[in-house]
């Protein structure tokens, strides 16, 4: 086995371990993970968000995040408004009750993260950072060509 398929695998179970750790909290309120982190995705936003960025930041299919957005919308807590830019295209922003439930939900979900990976060194999380943020550039840059 390659260094680089060690290196997969061994991230691929921190991701799994961590996930389960994290839905299996009582933070989620009547939130799926999944949802919370579309709102999550749009609470870091300055702008609204067209459907196709946003998809680029969740881990959805796009008819599945299309499905998700609607029951968000119905919910109160995404709106849809017409892009100034193009008339045919929508964009996504939370509203109040969108912002207010993101946060929420927010606060408690970043101390479970902070417990999770306290057993890192303040070096270890900075560089935990810069290589996964190495990774996601690579990716980011690979789909723009």
């Amino acid at each position: 086995m390659t260094r680089a398929n060690e290196a997969w695998e061994s991230l691929m179970r921190a991701y799994a371990v961590l996930m389960k750790r994290f839905n299996a909290e009582d933070v989620w309120g009547d939130l799926t993970m999944r949802e919370y982190d579309v709102l999550y995705t749009l609470s870091k936003c300055d702008s609204p968000l067209r459907m196709s960025e946003l998809n680029r930041h969740v881990l959805l299919s796009q008819p599945a995040l299309s499905r998700m957005v609607d029951r968000l919308v119905d919910r109160g807590l995404v709106d849809r408004c017409t892009d100034p830019g193009d008339r045919r295209g929508v964009r996504l922003s939370l509203t109040p009750d969108g912002r207010k439930t993101q946060q929420e939900i927010g606060r408690p979900h970043a101390r479970s993260v902070t417990r999770a990976l306290s057993v890192l060194t303040p070096e270890e999380l900075s560089q935990l950072a810069a290589i996964t943020g190495k990774l996601a550039q690579d990716r980011a840059q690979s789909e723009e060509k």
